[in-house]
């Protein structure tokens, strides 16, 4: 017997939408969504997803809400709010932000869920949007064993990977950390690049080589080959203003253990010249372009 017999989706943005559309196609029960927008609300209709008319409609008929929002100001706002879940869902009740948010929102939200007796994970996820369409996507879960337990089936209908990180915020260090890292490597394509072609090489055989070399990597191969070399950027996409927030959380991170990350700083300079240049709402590695201008 199927543990939650109706699951709501609050958030039907580029990831949200696909991920909503795989749990309604393999989740045997009731999805239900929320969404300021109609449009993939009518979408997702033709997959069974009954859209709700309020977060109040939709949390007082899901058993389980899955949140895919923007960022931290936004799941707070969502959560804590006037009119926020807080006040709308019920004991028994379990809640999962797979949005990329403060590890310390995580932890707020879990204390403050769990004092009235509703449960809560951070699962962010992680890959890009095709792997969203596609149901691969990796999550990574911070919370309880026993909750986690619980969620993996229905995260699973979403993803190829979904890993248990530890407690309530860890799935969110994994998340602002991997991308960290993803950032840090597309700068280091960009720069490889644009030394190479100075230099008189050929950027496409630049950027084959290494992929047969140590230096290979899925930053390489999907970012490098299908962005970074064509220099194909679209609006859209994961954008440096979404990517300029993940990396503050980052930084946030280093900052609270007296790291210095002079690495994420750099990449920082170039997400904040793009955006000075006009670039915000593009492929965040656009950086390329940055680094190309100097």
């Amino acid at each position: 017997m199927r543990e939650f017999r109706s699951i709501g989706f609050v958030g039907l943005g580029a990831m949200g939408e696909p991920m909503c559309r795989n749990l309604a196609n393999g989740h045997d029960g009731t999805v239900i969504g929320f969404d300021l927008r109609p449009e993939p609300l009518t979408r997702l209709g033709e997959d069974g997803v009954r859209a709700m008319p309020s977060l109040a409609a939709l949390a007082a008929e899901a058993d389980l809400i899955l949140l895919s929002l923007p960022g931290g100001d936004e799941v707070r706002a969502v959560c804590l709010g006037e009119d926020g879940l807080i006040g709308l869902c019920r004991e028994g009740q379990v809640v999962v932000d797979t949005s990329t948010a403060p590890p310390a929102l995580s932890r707020e939200l879990h204390a403050r869920f769990a004092a009235r007796g509703i449960a809560f994970a951070d699962a962010p996820i992680a890959r890009m949007r095709q792997a969203a369409i596609e149901g691969k996507l990796s999550i990574m879960v911070g919370g309880e064993a026993a909750l986690f337990g619980r969620i993996e089936p229905v995260l699973r209908h979403m993803a190829s990977d979904v890993t248990h990180c530890g407690d309530v915020g860890s799935g969110e260090i994994c998340k602002i950390l991997n991308n960290m890292v993803l950032f840090e490597n597309v700068m280091a394509l960009s720069e490889a690049l644009a030394i190479g072609r100075r230099a008189g090489m050929d950027g496409t055989v630049l950027f084959e080589t290494i992929a047969k070399s140590s230096g290979d990597s899925f930053a390489l191969r999907n970012h490098g080959m299908k962005a970074v070399l064509p220099d194909a950027f679209p609006k859209g996409a994961f954008s440096v203003r979404y990517a300029l927030k993940d990396l503050g959380y980052a930084l946030e991170l280093a900052e609270q253990g007296a790291l210095e990350a002079r690495g994420a700083a750099l990449v920082k300079d170039l997400f904040e010249s793009a955006i000075e240049t006009g670039w915000g709402e593009l492929y965040h590695p656009v950086i390329k372009r940055v680094i190309d201008s100097e």
